[in-house]
């Protein structure tokens, strides 16, 4: 998507001025995977304008393998971002209507060619949410994924601006038995599947772990998940959260430590936590091992600006051995 957003914490309505970015939830897991080295492909629709080559460029300078998108369509998704500070929260406002991807159809896309020599395909619950004939292209595209023995991994990825809680259950519900690692912040699960935490506050800051074993566990039962994974939140105001995650499987739940976090540009925070836990799961890491890693990188995006989490393997794995001093680097 093309990224617009007003300067600083200037508002929509004082802004004179809008900077160009670009990004989106499973671009921006493509984008950290590629900075962690590992090979990796993006496949969406854009189109053949200078708005749709230029979001192309911005996943090539990364390494990301770009061959895998389908040309054409009217437009680039569009949305604005304007940030938050404070007690005053951020906005985000959608112009996606008519885009590429959201007109797509499940023709334009070979599947069979698209996951040759692929092991992963992960997706997010905002691509399904932009129409039914999308929803469409994300089933074939499990279906053709588990055929070929891939991972799949799914960010529930909830938001209200996009479809309402009933059309998410029903939509997500129906893609889940195709995932084998389910990734959701500590919203989503009650928010698309009706799985509440007992005793959390989300929006006084208040995270029950014991809850959220609650909810991992049913959410594992439900869909027979592999791998649950719940980002924990807790938001002082937009410019500081406390920020954790936990990992559950096979009946085992692990927590990460907790970071005090002071935000930069939180959008992409929960993406680069799945593309974390991916690296992680392709390396090899034992579970706590790539929950620490993961909620390291992500932590780690909360300071950068943009979508996208411009950090290295190195890097995150300094964080997440206890270096968190912020000292100059020399």
């Amino acid at each position: 998507m093309l990224r617009l957003a007003p300067e600083g914490y200037t508002r929509f309505v004082q802004a004179n001025n809008l900077v160009v970015t670009y990004g989106g939830g499973e671009a921006n897991v493509a984008v950290s995977l590629a900075n962690f080295g590992v090979d990796v492909a993006f496949v969406t629709k854009l189109p053949r304008n200078d708005f749709g080559q230029s979001a192309v460029n911005s996943l090539r300078q990364f390494g990301v393998d770009t061959s895998k998108i389908v040309r054409g369509g009217a437009r680039i998704g569009i949305y604005f971002l304007e940030k938050g500070a404070s007690q005053r929260p951020s906005k985000v406002l959608y112009d996606r209507a008519g885009s590429a991807i959201a007109t797509a159809q499940k023709e334009d896309f070979d599947w069979d060619s698209i996951f040759d020599g692929a092991k992963w395909f992960h997706f997010t619950g905002i691509t399904p949410a932009l129409g039914e004939n999308v929803a469409a292209i994300c089933e074939d595209a499990c279906k053709a994924a588990k055929a070929r023995g891939l991972t799949v991994s799914c960010d529930l990825n909830y938001r209200k601006n996009l479809w309402s809680r009933e059309e998410a259950g029903r939509v997500m519900g129906r893609l889940m038995e195709y995932v084998d690692l389910c990734i959701a912040n500590e919203e989503d699960a009650a928010d698309v599947f009706g799985i509440h935490a007992p005793d959390t506050d989300v929006t006084a800051g208040e995270v029950n772990h014991e809850g959220y074993k609650m909810v991992a566990k049913q959410l594992a039962d439900r869909f027979d998940f592999g791998r649950v994974a719940i980002t924990l939140r807790e938001s002082l105001s937009a410019n500081d959260n406390n920020w954790a995650a936990m990992l559950y499987e096979g009946g085992n739940s692990w927590f990460s430590k907790k970071y005090p976090v002071h935000i930069v540009d939180r959008v992409g925070g929960g993406d680069s936590f799945g593309a974390g836990l991916i690296y992680a799961a392709l390396n090899g890491y034992e579970p706590q091992q790539a929950l620490d890693f993961a909620v390291a990188a992500s932590c780690l995006k909360h300071s950068i600006e943009g979508d996208f989490n411009h950090m290295s393997v190195e890097e995150v794995q300094k964080l997440a051995g206890g270096d968190g001093s912020g000292r100059v680097q020399r």
